[in-house]
C-alpha cells in the first residue's frame, strides 16, 4: 500500500513540544503530526522557531519539555545516529558535503557507512559492486547521473545540494527533513531542485523549511506555520493562502521580501 492512502497513520509527530533558552522561548507547546508520504512545508518569519523545531525532531536539541513519537516509540531521547537508524534524516542550510570528492565517491561512502563497510574506499570496492550500483541508482533517482564523476566542489549549487539529498537518501529514510534546501539557489536551479524532490517516492515522508513562497504553494500537500515559536495554523496551500491570519503576519511580508 502506498503509505500516503492511509490518512490514519503517522510516522513522526510531537505532542507538547517546547524548548527554552534561558526566558527565551523558542518553541512553545507544539504538537504537530506528519502523515507518511506527506510533503509538508513549515513557514512563519524569521525567528519563528522553525529550525529549533527541526532540530528537536532530530535530536540536535534536547526539548525542555514535550515528546517526539515515531510509529509508536518515543524517541524524545534518543541521540541523532539512533533516530538515523530509525529512518530520520536531515540536511542543513550550510551544505557539508566532501568538496574534494566526485559526486559517486560521496554517495559510496554513504552507502558503506549504513552497510557497515566503512573500511570500503571507491576505488577498492570491486567485490561491492552492489554497493556502487545502489549509488548509481540513487543518483539516477536525483537526475544526477551525468554529473557522477565530477568533483563537487566544481559544481553548481543547485547540484551540490541535490548531492547532499542523495547523501541523505543513502541512509534509506523514511522521515526526510530539509531545512531551506533552496536557499542560497538561482531561481531557476530552485525550481529543477524541488521538481527532484517532489518525485522522490511516496514512502518516504518530506518535511522542508522555505521560504520561498511560489515554491512552497506549488509543492507541498499540507502546510504549517509558525509564529514566535509556536503554531498559528495547519491547513491545505489553499486553506493557508485564504487565511487572513496568515496574511497579516507572514505572506504580506514574504510577498514583499
Amino acid at each position: 500500500m502506498n503509505p500516503a492512502s492511509n490518512p490514519g497513520a503517522q510516522t513522526l509527530r510531537t505532542e507538547a513540544l517546547s524548548k527554552s533558552f534561558g526566558s527565551f522561548a523558542a518553541n512553545s507547546d507544539v504538537s504537530l503530526a506528519f502523515q507518511p508520504g506527506a510533503r509538508h512545508a513549515l513557514i512563519g518569519p524569521n525567528g519563528a522557531g522553525k529550525t529549533t523545531f527541526i532540530n528537536l525532531l532530530t535530536g540536535g536539541l534536547a526539548p525542555t519539555a514535550g515528546k517526539v513519537w515515531m510509529g509508536d516509540t518515543d524517541i524524545t531521547h534518543l541521540a541523532q545516529h539512533e533516530r538515523v537508524k530509525l529512518g530520520m534524516t536531515r540536511t542543513f542550510q550550510i551544505n557539508t558535503l566532501f568538496a574534494g570528492m566526485t559526486v559517486l565517491e560521496s554517495v559510496v561512502l554513504a552507502v558503506s557507512e549504513r552497510r557497515g563497510l566503512q573500511g570500503v574506499w571507491y576505488k577498492t570496492v570491486a567485490s561491492h559492486q552492489d554497493v556502487v550500483d545502489e549509488a548509481m541508482a540513487l543518483l539516477a533517482t536525483l537526475k544526477l547521473t551525468a554529473e557522477a564523476n565530477t568533483v563537487t566542489r566544481s559544481m553548481a549549487y543547485g547540484k551540490q545540494r541535490l548531492v547532499e539529498i542523495a547523501l541523505a537518501l543513502a541512509t534509506q529514510p523514511s522521515i526526510l527533513l530539509l531545512d531551506e534546501p533552496a536557499a542560497g539557489i538561482p531561481s531557476a536551479e530552485s525550481k529543477e531542485l524541488f521538481e527532484v524532490i517532489a518525485q522522490l517516492p511516496r514512502d518516504v515522508t518530506v518535511v522542508f523549511i522555505e521560504h520561498d513562497m511560489g515554491l512552497v504553494f506549488r509543492f507541498a500537500d499540507r502546510i504549517t506555520v509558525m509564529v514566535g515559536g509556536k503554531v498559528l495554523t495547519e491547513g491545505t496551500p489553499a486553506e493557508i493562502s485564504a487565511d487572513p491570519r496568515v496574511k497579516e503576519v507572514y505572506l504580506g511580508e514574504a510577498e514583499h521580501a
